[in-house]
């Protein structure tokens, strides 16, 4: 198993260090687009999970009434196994507002944990250690989490149809894959491009989306001293 401590909200806002920089992973729309603070970021993976379409949204992509899917992070079998994504390095300056804006925006269901982060590729300008960094977890007893029964032809029927105020679903899957695609070339992520090429197949706007699923311009492996 994964190195994994649960954190209870009110005291990883309140650690005792007010000083002290955070570190916050993400690995769902926050690989291409962050939308708080932050000093840097940097590509590269946890360890002990996989990344999977089991929550349900009903907020960014879908609605109460028809939601979508959304990914979160279930433990693997292999300890070794990685999950690509983003770390971002918060000021201690900036990390209450920044928790607090996460919380929110993860509160359909997300916990936090805290794991190691392992920068990549290597970088003469940023730090290069494993870092103890935040994220953010469906819980399985929440009431937005779908299972881990679904294959991948009944996930893709649920976002085929589903938009929220995010945009379209199949637009968040189209735009994860492009970005674990320039990020992280020759990496695998078999549950995320196989369920990108299932709806490539049905949705009539794919090609549109897929062309225009490109990240925007500021995604690169790294970068300082962007604030919001």
């Amino acid at each position: 198993m994964s190195e994994v401590v649960s954190i209870n909200i009110t005291s990883a806002l309140d650690d005792g260090n007010d000083e002290k920089d955070i570190w916050i992973f993400g690995y769902g729309s926050l690989v291409w687009k962050a939308d708080f603070p932050f000093e840097e970021k940097r590509t590269g993976y946890v360890k002990g999970f996989l990344r999977r379409f089991f929550q349900n949204s009903t907020d960014h992509r879908g609605t109460a009434e028809r939601p979508g899917r959304v990914v979160t992070l279930v433990h693997a079998e292999n300890p070794e196994s990685k999950v690509w994504g983003m770390g971002y390095r918060i000021a201690a300056r900036e990390k209450l507002q920044v928790l607090k804006h996460l919380d929110h925006r993860e509160k359909n269901g997300y916990e936090r944990h805290l794991v190691k982060f392992y920068p990549y590729p290597w970088s003469a300008e940023q730090l290069n250690d494993a870092q103890q960094i935040l994220l953010y977890v469906a819980t399985q007893d929440n009431p937005s989490f779908a299972g881990q029964q679904d294959d991948l032809n009944t996930i893709a029927d649920q976002i085929l149809v589903c938009t929220g105020q995010s945009g379209r679903n199949p637009e968040y899957v189209y735009k994860l894959a492009e970005a674990m695609r320039r990020l992280y070339p020759g990496e695998q992520d078999d549950h995320l491009f196989e369920l990108e090429k299932i709806l490539l197949q049905r949705d009539p706007l794919g090609s549109l989306c897929k062309r225009e699923a490109a990240p925007d311009a500021e995604i690169q492996r790294s970068e300082t001293s962007k604030e919001g």
